[in-house]
């Protein structure tokens, strides 16, 4: 109990008193998490949107595998952009194999099953009528299309917010494409596991605050858009 303690203490005085190497691992971290975040949202949000205002043949059994790649393991996203980007793989002579866009390439396929996902789930829980409205109103399909997003856009700031969250707590794929280097990839979860195992507790506990503050401030912003 007072190892729990005196780690906590410590942990917390790492924090205010601005360690750089748990700050330097926080800032790594919320870079790659967010550009992986906002990659994933310029190109799935608007896919999802274009599967549920588009009908074709499979359309429900596509929706179907993506809501199922919702808890897609990590490892094996790793495993994908790992044998993807390796010496002997297809895209291997690019060079990004243990470096931070390998991980936000590993990033962006583990979240975008949720942001296309999530955005479809929001559309669905849009009355149809105000579509018809706008139509009958004399708008284009383009535009109606534009008024049935914009009304759904707390779901979808929602499908974000949960893809950075997801991202942001993720070390399956930063620890198998990323290689957990200091200073260059190492993040909150990878930095954690390692200083645990070397038995820095209150390094990990500081990085453990911070990433723990960093995903219920993230819960929240989702209940309250959740509630809107």
């Amino acid at each position: 109990m007072d190892l729990v303690i005196d780690s906590f203490l410590t942990a917390l005085k790492l924090i205010f008193t601005g360690d750089r190497e748990v700050f330097s691992i926080t800032a790594r971290t919320l870079l790659i998490s967010s550009t992986s975040t906002l990659i994933a949202a310029l190109t799935f949000v608007p896919l999802g949107s274009l599967i549920y205002f588009h009908s074709f043949p499979g359309k429900g059994l596509l929706i179907n595998i993506i809501q199922t790649l919702y808890s897609m393991p990590t490892v094996f996203v790793g495993l994908l952009v790992f044998i993807t980007f390796s010496r002997a793989g297809p895209l291997g002579s690019l060079g990004v194999l243990f470096s931070p866009t390998a991980i936000i390439i590993g990033y962006v396929v583990l979240i975008s099953p949720i942001m296309a996902g999530v955005t479809i789930s929001a559309l669905r829980g849009i009355a149809p009528e105000i579509q018809e409205t706008a139509i009958s109103l004399g708008a284009s399909r383009t535009q109606a299309i534009y008024a049935v997003v914009r009304e759904a856009r707390d779901g979808v700031s929602t499908a974000v917010l949960l893809g950075f969250g997801r991202a942001i707590s993720e070390i399956g794929v930063a620890i198998m494409v990323g290689g957990n280097i200091r200073g260059y990839t190492r993040t909150l979860t990878t930095a954690m596991a390692l200083e645990t195992s070397m038995g820095n507790f209150e390094l990990a506990m500081a990085l453990g605050i911070i990433l723990v503050s960093l995903a219920l401030a993230v819960n929240i912003l989702v209940s309250q858009l959740q509630h809107r």
